[in-house]
């Protein structure tokens, strides 16, 4: 389904197929972004670590669970399948809701999140959408509900960055792994 064929792990550069084989032990399988942008190594390198410098920030104002919710509304928004299903899926673990990743996906103003949360995602969507238009105002709005200048770089940064992925991913038919339908919807298998 994938344009562009994935590289064998084989052939991959060691530290490259390190990190594949790492995520593949945690996960139970590699996800498809993974191989498929491992075709161009430098460019593998860039986005991933672009992609830890965000995601897996420790000091940040944001929860793990809203950095995937920002993935999961703006990917819908710039529908992308991939990162939906693939986002949506860690939402629903990080957040322990199986329902969370399709309600914030279809309409974040429905869906059963915090206030906070939402002020977050009508945020993260202007950015998404109507980056230009971003003034005070909206700062003012995320302020009111806790955050502060450098959660609203956050929340920018990861829609923006995303936004990047998204087009990725649709031009090149990346398809979602199988195994993130089912992931935080039901029960894992133990080993």
């Amino acid at each position: 389904m994938n344009r562009y064929p994935h590289p064998e792990l084989k052939d991959l550069p060691e530290d490259i197929r390190a990190r594949i084989l790492e995520v593949q032990e945690k996960s139970g399988f590699i996800p498809n972004v993974f191989l498929a942008l491992a075709r161009r190594p430098a460019e593998w390198r860039a986005f991933f670590a672009y992609h830890d410098a965000l995601m897996l920030k420790e000091d940040s104002g944001l929860t793990k669970g809203e950095r995937e919710m920002i993935v999961t509304t703006t990917s819908a928004a710039n529908h992308c399948l991939y990162c939906v299903v693939a986002h949506g899926a860690i939402l629903r673990i990080y957040e322990k809701k199986p329902m969370v990743a399709d309600q914030v996906a279809v309409n974040h103003r429905k869906a059963d999140i915090t206030p906070r949360q939402r002020a977050m995602l009508d945020f993260a969507m202007k950015v998404c959408q109507r980056s230009h238009e971003i003034d005070e105002a909206d700062f003012s709005a995320l302020h009111a509900h806790g955050f502060n200048d450098e959660d609203a770089w956050d929340i920018a940064a990861i829609t923006a960055f995303f936004g990047l992925s998204n087009r990725m991913a649709s031009f090149s038919n990346m398809q979602p792994n199988p195994e993130f339908y089912l992931l935080g919807r039901v029960p894992r298998e133990k080993k």
